[in-house]
Parts: C-alpha cells; structure tokens; sequence
C-alpha cells in the first residue's frame, strides 16, 4: 500500500463506511494529487487506525481497515526548550519522522520565543503532515508550551533524561539499555540551561546525559537525542 497517497482525516469524518471530505481534501485529492473518482487513498486517522478508501464524489467509500506496524515499542516524550526564530518547526517535522509520541515546548530562563496560539496550531499542523508523509500510525501530541519547571513537575514517568552539555555524564545511548515502556527526554535552548534549571531536574528524578562532546544547536539536539532512543529500541 505503500504506493497509495495517504491524508490525515478526523476520525468523526468516518461515518457508516464512508468518509467525507472536507472542501480542502477534496481540492487536494482531485486537484493536487489528481485522482480521479474510483481512485484509491489510503486515510488514517492520527490516532493508529489506517483505511484503504475509494474516491467517490465528495466522500470516499471505506474498502477496508489496514494492519500498519510503523510505531515504536517506547513512549517518547520530548521535552524541548523552544528555539528562537522558527527552529521548532523542524524539531517537530523530524522528531515526528523519528517516531516521538509527544512534544512538550517548555519556556526556560534563557527561552527567546515566546509563541502564539497561531503557532501552536501550525506546530500540530506540521506533525500531522509529518506522521502521514513518514508513515506513522499515530499524530504526536503538541503540547501548550509552559514553563521548564511546570513541565519537570508534570512528567513523572520512571526513565526522565536532561540532555546536558557542559559536565561530565553518561552518554544516553549507554543508559537505553533497561527502557522498555516510557522515557521523557528534554533538550535545552540556546546558550544551554542554567545551573539551577539543572538543579531542578536533578531533584524531580531527571538524570542529566550527554549527547557527545560537541555542542549540539537547539533544533539539533532533539533529533539527535530521539535517533539514538530509536537505534537503541528497534534494533
């Protein structure tokens, strides 16, 4: 089925075997990728169901459930201090790629980005057309951005990571070895986190790692970070 195009539908469109589409989805369907009726699509719903569908009209007749097994065995929380400029776009494009579950923008004393509700809506856009661009059965959640210390209080999942580069810690890819359900991963801003931030993370159960001797831009580490949580699980 890989070579049927594919678009992200609500699952309330899906209603008595038949999809309808919305005006945009039928622009894109019969204008953009130019099937005709009778054509064949594959929708997904973001949330792990995938149809093999029949263009018809302004609907598509649903042909049947597909079985698609693209996610990773691990539940990937990133959590990222928001870059400046539109550096966040790609963090979510790519980390989407990578296979994370959920993205939590948190603002961190050196954050430079204080974003709009416009932009939270264009970071969800862009991870629904990630997940279906690479094949994912599930949208990642885009969370609200909040503050450093909000988020480090809110996650409480057992395997929790800071990604540190000043410091003598472990490297995360010899920490991997025992996660077999959930990790939260966070990568800092521009200039790094304070010490405090750090001291922070440490108190709440965050274990800082290192991501190499380099260091890493703010758009570059998260994706660093989630290519070695993957490399590391779905070997």
């Amino acid at each position: 089925m890989s070579q049927l195009q594919r678009i992200a539908i609500a699952p309330s469109q899906l209603q008595q075997e038949q999809i309808l589409l919305t005006k945009e989805q039928q622009h894109y369907l019969g204008r953009v990728l130019r099937l005709r009726e009778g054509d064949r699509f594959i929708a997904m719903d973001g949330k792990g169901k995938w149809w093999l569908a029949q263009l018809a009209g302004e609907q598509a007749q649903v042909l049947e459930a597909l079985l698609v097994e693209t996610e990773l065995p691990v539940s990937i929380t990133l959590m990222v201090a928001l870059p400046k400029g539109n550096g966040f776009d790609e963090v979510v494009r790519c980390c989407t790629e990578l296979g994370v579950t959920c993205i939590a923008p948190v603002l961190s004393d050196r954050t430079l980005l204080h974003p709009s509700p416009q932009k939270l809506e264009r970071w969800r856009r862009i991870a629904a057309e990630a997940a279906e661009q690479s094949e994912r059965s599930f949208v990642p959640t885009i969370l609200e951005p909040v503050t450093f210390n909000t988020a480090v209080i809110a996650n409480q999942t057992i395997h929790r990571y800071i990604c540190e580069a000043r410091g003598e810690y472990p490297h995360l890819s010899k920490v991997l070895n025992s996660i077999s359900d959930e990790i939260v991963i966070a990568t800092g801003p521009e200039g790094g986190w304070t010490t405090q931030e750090i001291e922070n993370a440490i108190a709440f159960g965050f274990q800082p790692v290192s991501l190499g001797r380099r260091i890493l831009r703010a758009v570059t580490a998260p994706v660093v970070a989630l290519s070695l949580i993957t490399a590391s699980c779905e070997v």
